[in-house]
C-alpha cells in the first residue's frame, strides 16, 4: 500500500494588523501571496506591496513596515510574528508559518512596547533616549593620538564583544515584563550597553555615572529576573550575565558612597 505524498503549501496567508496613526483605530488585512522556497516575512511584504489586494477589498494602501539590511544587523524589522518578537528578516515562512490546507498562515504585528507610527513601523526613541541616560559612549577630550590601550584580559574582551553585538532591535524590551507604562525600568538593552562601556579601558571614566543613574527607580532594581530577554535576543547577547554583573557593581558603589569612601 503506498502511502499518499503530503503536497506543500503553494501559498502564504499574511494577516497584518494596521493602523494608520497612534490614535487610529486598529483594522485588519488579509493578502495572499505564492509561496517560494526560503521565502521569508520582508520578502513576502516586498510582495504585498508591490499588488496590495486585499482578500475581501481588493486594492488597498500597502502596508507599511521598515526593513535596511535584510540579514540581521540593523534592527529595523522586528515585529511580531505568529505571536513571537523577532526579526522579520530571518523569518522564513517555511518556519514561521502554521498549514492551513494549501497555505502557510502567518499574523504579523508592530510592537507593543513602542508607539505605532503606521502598520507595523514603530517609533522605538526611548530605547536611544535610554543609552544617553546610561551614557553609552567613551568619552574623548580630542582627536589626537592617545597612544595603545591598556593590555585586557581575553575574558573581558570577549564579553566586551559579545555585549557589542546589540543591535537595538527592541526584541528584548518587547519580552520584558518590566517595561511597561507602569515602571520607569530602561530595560535590558541599555543595561548591557552601561557594561559595555563601563569595560571599556577609556569608557570606563564613566562608569561611577552610569552605577549612580542605575542606582535610580529606573536602574537594576527595575529587573524582575524574568530572564525573557536573553531568549529573544537575536544576536545572543548575555544580557543576563550582564545584569547579574551590574547588580555586584551597583551594590559595591552604593556602599562605598554610603561610607563616603567615594568611587
Amino acid at each position: 500500500m503506498t502511502a499518499t505524498a503530503v503536497s506543500a503549501p503553494t501559498k502564504v496567508r499574511l494577516r497584518i494588523k494596521r493602523q494608520d496613526g497612534q490614535k487610529s483605530p486598529i483594522y485588519w488585512h488579509e493578502f495572499e501571496v505564492p509561496m517560494v522556497d526560503k521565502l521569508n516575512v520582508i520578502s513576502a511584504l516586498m510582495e504585498v506591496r508591490r499588488k496590495p489586494n486585499e482578500l475581501a477589498k481588493g486594492a488597498v494602501p500597502p502596508p507599511a513596515w521598515e526593513g535596511a539590511c535584510l540579514e540581521e544587523v540593523c534592527g529595523t524589522c522586528t515585529m511580531i510574528v505568529n505571536g513571537r518578537i523577532r526579526q522579520a528578516c530571518t523569518a522564513l515562512i517555511e518556519d514561521v508559518g502554521e498549514i492551513r490546507g494549501d497555505s502557510y498562515f502567518v499574523e504579523l504585528q508592530p510592537m507593543s512596547k513602542f508607539p505605532v507610527v503606521r502598520d507595523l513601523v514603530v517609533d522605538r526613541v526611548k530605547m536611544f533616549e535610554n543609552l544617553i541616560k546610561v551614557k553609552a559612549w567613551v568619552p574623548i577630550d580630542g582627536s589626537y593620538d592617545l597612544g595603545a590601550a591598556e593590555p585586557q584580559d581575553d575574558h573581558v574582551r570577549q564579553l566586551r564583544y559579545a555585549l557589542s553585538r546589540c543591535m537595538s532591535c527592541g526584541c528584548c524590551l518587547e519580552a520584558c515584563p518590566q517595561v511597561n507604562e507602569k515602571s520607569a525600568f530602561v530595560g535590558p538593552a541599555a543595561l548591557g550597553q552601561a557594561l559595555l562601556f563601563n569595560l571599556h579601558p577609556v569608557g570606563k571614566q564613566l562608569s561611577n555615572d552610569r552605577l549612580d543613574f542605575l542606582t535610580s527607580e529606573e536602574g537594576i532594581t527595575g529587573c524582575g529576573n524574568a530572564q525573557n530577554c536573553v531568549k529573544v535576543c537575536p544576536k545572543g547577547v548575555p544580557l543576563t550575565r550582564a545584569i547579574a554583573q551590574l547588580n555586584g557593581e551597583t551594590t559595591v558603589y552604593k556602599i562605598k558612597k554610603w561610607l563616603g569612601w567615594g568611587a
